[in-house]
């Protein structure tokens, strides 16, 4: 019975699936360098403020800085407990 070879992924071998994750880190280490100096310690005063109300996991908030011709667009996305 040929069952198992239906659930295999043969299309994706160890070394793209590895290639594909390297090239997300590389990505999120570009975007953390090319963030302004400030912005390491606005994000740990913001995690300072926000967990004065509600204890959070600071995996639960992230904090991106998007930049639009002359404009910087500050994004906070938190999830809250129940």
């Amino acid at each position: 019975m040929a069952l198992f070879p239906f659930f295999k992924d043969d299309n994706k071998s160890s070394a793209s699936v590895a290639r594909e994750r390297l090239k997300v880190i590389v990505a999120h280490e570009r975007l953390q360098r090319e963030q302004p100096e400030y912005f390491q310690a606005m994000q740990r005063d913001i995690m300072d403020v926000i967990k004065r109300y509600v204890d959070i996991d600071p995996e639960d908030v992230q904090i991106q800085l998007e930049n639009e011709d002359n404009c910087s667009v500050l994004e906070l996305n938190v999830t809250l407990p129940n």
